[in-house]
């Protein structure tokens, strides 16, 4: 089973004793998604509704503590966009079975309904 988050992160550098250009930059950055039914393994609950983050200025700091540039003089985390929870079909079927077992704490009637409430369409199953 493989899984990750993937996000598109923004960061601007601002060095104290320099000038930069540009001094704004993206990348890619990716978090292993937990194993279905083992800790952590409701992060897209606990930070995604409906394909976006939740909480965006908190994750920046997330986002910089994952980058490493948390305490780094001159760079912030600016924006930071959910992109797809990208997966195959063995992490995906797992996660279905996990969700249907525990349908209450969602608040949804099946686990199709959990999967578009909390990831929209944001979800690429790769072979």
């Amino acid at each position: 089973m493989d899984a990750a988050y993937v996000f598109r992160v923004a960061f601007r550098l601002d060095p104290p004793d320099a000038a930069v250009d540009p001094d704004r930059f993206e990348t890619t950055m990716e978090i292993p998604a937990s194993e279905p039914g083992t800790d952590g393994w409701l992060f897209f609950r606990n930070r995604l509704w409906r394909g976006e983050i939740g909480d965006e200025p908190a994750f920046r700091r997330v986002a910089a503590e994952r980058l490493g540039v948390a305490d780094a003089a001159g760079v912030d985390v600016v924006a930071v966009d959910f992109r797809e929870l990208r997966t195959d079909e063995a992490y995906l079927d797992a996660l279905t079975d996990a969700i249907a077992t525990e349908l209450d704490p969602f608040n949804a009637e099946s686990v199709d309904e959990v999967v578009r409430k909390y990831l929209g369409s944001s979800v690429h199953v790769r072979e």
